[in-house]
């Protein structure tokens, strides 16, 4: 048995990931009364959620009760400690991460050192997670999948924490920022699908709005009409694609172009040269 626990156990992922959000370890125990952790510095994220009983977490300096169905939050480069209750000493629930993206996600969400505890985040839904994510960890027969299967459950995991707490999350878009966000939408939407056929007059009924309003909005934000975004995705993207060995005519198929006449007329409109001229130049 773990030192000073009535039980333990924690899991390691065994696929070393170097991932935008990466699980480094998870696990269960009851502490005996008093357990004292710290004070310690990680370099890691490690989030602990109270199952039962209650006890003491600090964080830079500062003291909280935490009970059960609260969540700890110990971020890295920050002085910690904590300690089981006398009495009804806590058990707890954990999961340690890193990567490059845990920081502006964690901001996103308002998960951060100036609020280090979420009341009320140990849901039904939350523990289930915590138990699939053990299970991935300890059952690892393939530690590419489990580490996969990790990471979307404590993606889950940090939406459930969101959740608990709602004023945490930034305030709903105002009008404005509103219509800003659906041309950053419409605008994602198009530099992904550029390849298919599309019509404005789809994209806009999807959005809710006139063609018409769609390409002011599209003018007002960035300068151009939706057609005309469309159009330099494409041409953008074939000047990449004209350095491969791909012939002119696969090119205009490949960025939405079903005539490579068409392509080469619009490619030397936007470039002062035409395709192959281009693709002679590299």
């Amino acid at each position: 048995m773990f030192p000073e626990h009535y039980s333990f156990a924690s899991y390691v992922n065994p696929e070393k990931s170097r991932g935008e959000i990466t699980v480094l370890f998870s696990g269960e125990a009851r502490p005996m009364e008093l357990h004292n952790t710290g004070p310690g510095v990680h370099d890691y994220y490690l989030f602990h959620t109270v199952t039962a009983g209650n006890g003491d977490f600090m964080l830079d300096g500062k003291r909280y009760i935490c009970g059960a169905g609260d969540t700890f939050m110990i971020f890295p480069g920050s002085l910690h400690q904590y300690v089981a209750a006398a009495r009804q000493p806590w058990e707890y629930v954990w999961v340690a991460f890193q990567g490059h993206r845990c920081e502006p996600l964690l901001q996103q969400l308002g998960l951060t050192p100036e609020r280090p505890v979420v009341r009320g985040s140990g849901t039904r839904n939350a523990l289930a997670l915590y138990r699939r994510l053990r299970s991935s960890l300890r059952d690892a027969e393939h530690p590419a999948l489990a580490d996969l299967e990790a990471a979307g459950c404590l993606r889950l995991l940090l939406r459930e924490l969101a959740l608990a707490e709602p004023d945490r999350l930034p305030a709903p878009p105002t009008a404005g920022t509103a219509a800003r966000r659906q041309v950053e939408q419409a605008m994602r939407w198009l530099e992904l699908q550029y390849a298919q056929p599309i019509s404005i007059e789809q994209l806009s009924k999807s959005l809710g709005y006139h063609r018409t309003h769609l390409s002011k909005m599209f003018k007002d934000a960035i300068g151009l009409s939706p057609m005309q975004f469309l159009m330099q995705i494409r041409l953008e993207r074939a000047k990449s694609l004209l350095r491969s060995h791909w012939s002119v005519e696969q090119v205009a198929s490949s960025v939405g172009f079903a005539d490579a006449l068409y392509f080469s007329k619009q490619f030397r409109k936007r470039f002062g040269m035409s395709p192959t001229e281009y693709r002679q130049r590299q």
